[in-house]
């Protein structure tokens, strides 16, 4: 159900798109695209279209019925700033996001510089909503720093990074204007590995710069066996969240978020 999630850093997920595009390494082994192509040609099924990109809008008011507090992950089988995805389709769902500010939504991308773009423009309006949470992926240096560069000339209000799949050392980053940090390794059949040097560094520069750090799994084959432990702890600190409930993590109160 959507409106429960097992993704350890959120409550539920929304998807008033389906699908997306491969765009670069942290891509390769999507999981989203491996789970809707097993149900491709199923007659009736929601990925009867396998992972093509497609507008859902009976999902659009999906959130503005759900009456508890939720942190919603937006769009975790697509990408709200695909470029397929017309601009008036966007302001629907961010509409939505904006009307129901009970919740907390966490929108993720890879597209960070339509992101940044949009966000400067015709979605300027909810650039500084505390309860609208704006992150790019980074995997590596090449592909995730610029994104980063990208999401802190946005002008969003909550900026945060998931480092999922890490796929290299991403040696000394400007976490300036971020306030949350997600890193992972990948999961499923022919995950790359990722060096616990990489996590301590993030981890490391995160306690240095006052960014909550969460340490989502260490992924593997066998990613429940392989854990989420780091030094023999879990970390799952969060920024707050402004009339959240649900997740009961450790919070991390930012200035900017309460401010």
């Amino acid at each position: 159900m959507s409106d429960k999630s097992k993704i350890e850093w959120t409550d539920a997920t929304w998807n008033p798109v389906r699908g997306c595009t491969k765009i670069s390494p942290g891509c390769a082994h999507c999981y989203a695209c491996t789970f809707a192509e097993r149900f491709r040609g199923v007659p009736n099924h929601p990925y009867e279209q396998g992972f093509d990109l497609r507008l859902v809008p009976e999902k659009i008011s999906q959130p503005l019925h759900w009456k508890t507090p939720r942190t919603i992950f937006v769009n975790s089988m697509s990408d709200l700033f695909h470029p397929d995805i017309p601009d008036g389709y966007i302001e629907q769902c961010v509409r939505v996001m904006q009307a129901a500010n009970w919740h907390t939504f966490q929108v993720l991308t890879k597209r960070s510089q339509r992101l940044r773009d949009l966000l400067r423009t015709r979605l300027r309006v909810v650039a500084d909503l505390p309860h609208i949470w704006w992150g790019v992926s980074v995997e590596n240096r090449k592909h995730g720093l610029p994104r980063i560069k990208h999401l802190r000339e946005s002008g969003a209000a909550m900026r945060f990074l998931s480092v999922e799949p890490l796929l290299e050392d991403l040696g000394r980053v400007s976490l300036n204007g971020v306030d949350w940090v997600i890193v992972g390794g990948e999961s499923g059949h022919g995950a790359r590995q990722m060096e616990r040097a990489w996590v301590v560094r993030l981890r490391d520069q995160c306690k240095s710069a006052g960014v909550p750090f969460f340490f989502k799994q260490w992924g593997g084959a066998r990613k429940s066996k392989a854990g989420r432990e780091l030094d023999g702890r879990t970390y799952d600190e969060m920024p707050s969240r402004p009339g959240a409930s649900g997740i009961s993590r450790g919070v991390v109160p930012l200035t900017l978020l309460v401010g």
